[in-house]
C-alpha cells in the first residue's frame, strides 16, 4: 500500500475568480505541487539530484482527471492528500483528495511517468521503467 502525504495550501485572494471562488486550474497547480511533495516526503532525492546521478528529470504529467465537489475561497486552508493508487511498469496513477477539514472539495487522478532525456535526441524525453528503489520508498 502506498504512503499518503498531506500538502497544505493557504488559498490567497489571487487564487480566486471575481466571485471569490478558487479558479479551477489552481487545484491542478496544487495537485502538481503535492505530487512532488509526495516524493520528497517519501525520501526520494530531489529531481535536480536525480538528473545528475541517474538521468531522471522528473515525473511529467501524461493525463489528468479531476472531479470538483465543493468550492473554496481565499483565507481558507486546504489539505491535499496524495498517494500512488497504482504502479505499472512505466507509469503510475497518483490520487489526490483536496480537503477543507473533513469536507472533500476535489479529487484528481494523474497518470505520470519517470522520464529521462531521450538518448538519440536530447530535446525529447523518454519514459523508463519505474525504479524499484523509488517505488519501495513510496510504499509500493
Amino acid at each position: 500500500m502506498s504512503k499518503t502525504t498531506v500538502y497544505e495550501v493557504e488559498v490567497m485572494f489571487g487564487d480566486c475568480d471575481p466571485a471569490g471562488i478558487v479558479f479551477f486550474p489552481n487545484f491542478s497547480k496544487w495537485m502538481d505541487a503535492a505530487s512532488l511533495h509526495f516524493f520528497v516526503q517519501c525520501g526520494v532525492p530531489p529531481w535536480r539530484e536525480l538528473v545528475k546521478t541517474r538521468g531522471i528529470i522528473g515525473t511529467p504529467l501524461l493525463e489528468i482527471h479531476t472531479r470538483f465537489l465543493k468550492p473554496a475561497t481565499y483565507g481558507e486552508r486546504l489539505q491535499v492528500h496524495t498517494r500512488v493508487e497504482e504502479w505499472r511498469e512505466k507509469v503510475f496513477i497518483q490520487h489526490h483528495v483536496v480537503r477543507r477539514g473533513d469536507d472533500v472539495l476535489c479529487e484528481g487522478r494523474e497518470t505520470r511517468a519517470f522520464c529521462i532525456r531521450h538518448p538519440d535526441d536530447p530535446d525529447r524525453i523518454k519514459a523508463i521503467p519505474i525504479p524499484a528503489d523509488i517505488r519501495a520508498l513510496c510504499g509500493g
